[in-house]
């Protein structure tokens, strides 16, 4: 497939208008997904606001991977109803995301994963989600280049697959969402750093940004890694962590990997992109940050694990690597609600979740907007549930390093 032209809503950038109804915050895919389902609720007196460019931030820095198989309850319903969006969201937006359902695997390395992996799948089955049970000469079947030998460091002991997983192109992903809204007269306003808040009372009544002062009725802030930033400015403390999240890819290869493997143990995860490159995630650096960059001995560690359990990859020479600025949480779930400022929102610390439940975030996020309440998908995920201690403990549970 061609590559698409870049819609003209990156290009254009508009003058602020003094106010509008709705003013987004964060203008990466979670902020223009919000934009284009208020669109599709009517609602288009609305700005996005960007302080770089569109989609520039943990949007171009992410993996791509989508999948829903995580453990609880109130995961998996959102995970899951982002999944049926990703299925029909070419048609939706009218352009090419190059979403492939190539299915994942999250291996097991030790017996007590082992338990762990099989609980989750139970969970998953009992949630409608598609997952499986595979043994290590399954697991060989679905990805033949995997390492399923019994004298490594890290021995495959299984493995769950999620056959409706897969990626898409992100950079699509955000100019497709961002096509749609500038087609719907919603502004994206680039290069607009938002440094402060007008208050009054317990509303916001707009925003102060290097472009100047914007009125606002809703302000909804979707500003991956610097929510917590912003928060400060309204004095609301929020038990957010920021750590970078490194990633690489390496040349092109010929296609050889057909799906996505993700290890918790090694905390690493391997895809092959559409080009050919594979694309190396790993999990959280330890340590709290807003570089984008990360600690080189971090990411060396786990792909020195990874070619271990791809020995096929190990004279891959790396193209590039790169951070990202995660929000983590203490349950490695996410905030997504309302603040003790009646008009401001809140969607921030999906650790490494968030690319995964753009479209469901938005929707539902849109929804809450339109609606003046909190979405049912959304409403676990409170502010005060650190407060009442209705935690979501996805820590380790989804088969991820957080």
């Amino acid at each position: 497939m061609s590559t698409p032209e870049q819609p003209d809503a990156l290009w254009r950038n508009p003058e602020p208008k003094k106010s509008y109804d709705v003013v987004i915050v964060g203008g990466g895919g979670h902020g223009l997904a919000t934009a284009h389902y208020l669109a599709k609720q009517g609602i288009t007196n609305v700005a996005v606001l960007e302080r770089g460019w569109l989609a520039g931030g943990n949007m171009a820095r992410n993996t791509t991977l989508i999948r829903s198989n995580y453990l609880w309850d109130e995961s998996a319903a959102i995970y899951e109803h982002a999944l049926k969006l990703w299925e029909g969201l070419e048609e939706d937006l009218d352009y090419p995301i190059l979403f492939s359902q190539r299915g994942v695997l999250n291996l097991a390395h030790t017996e007590q994963e082992v338990r762990d992996a099989v609980r989750r799948v139970e969970a998953n089955r009992l949630n409608g989600i598609d997952a499986e049970w595979l043994r290590p000469d399954e697991v060989a079947k679905v990805c033949p280049i995997v390492n399923v030998s019994g004298d490594i460091r890290y021995p495959v002991h299984g493995a769950t697959y999620q056959p409706r997983a897969g990626i898409a192109k992100h950079d699509y992903v955000a100019w497709g969402f961002a096509r749609r809204a500038d087609q719907a007269g919603i502004d994206l306003i680039q290069d607009c750093e938002v440094t402060d808040f007008v208050v009054d009372g317990d509303r916001v009544t707009g925003v102060r940004t290097s472009r100047g002062d914007i009125g606002a009725g809703t302000v909804a802030l979707c500003a991956a890694g610097h929510t917590s930033v912003l928060l400060d400015r309204l004095g609301i403390r929020t038990p957010l962590q920021s750590h970078p999240l490194q990633a690489l890819v390496s040349e092109l290869l010929e296609p050889v990997h057909p799906t996505i493997v993700m290890s918790n143990k090694v905390h690493v995860y391997v895809s092959q992109a559409h080009k050919g490159e594979l694309v190396m995630g790993a999990g959280v650096d330890s340590y709290n940050g807003y570089g984008q960059r990360g600690a080189f001995h971090v990411i060396e560690r786990q792909m020195a694990a990874a070619v271990e359990l791809f020995p096929a990859f190990a004279r891959a020479h790396l193209l590039r690597s790169w951070a990202g600025i995660v929000d983590v949480t203490p349950d490695a779930s996410p905030i997504v609600g309302t603040t003790p400022y009646e008009n401001v929102l809140l969607n921030c610390g999906w650790g490494t979740g968030g690319f995964k439940v753009t479209p469901g975030l938005g929707q539902a996020f849109a929804d809450t907007i339109a609606h003046g309440r909190v979405h049912p998908l959304l409403a676990p995920f409170s502010l005060d549930r650190f407060v009442t201690g209705a935690l979501v403990d996805e820590h380790g549970a989804a088969g991820v390093a957080h």
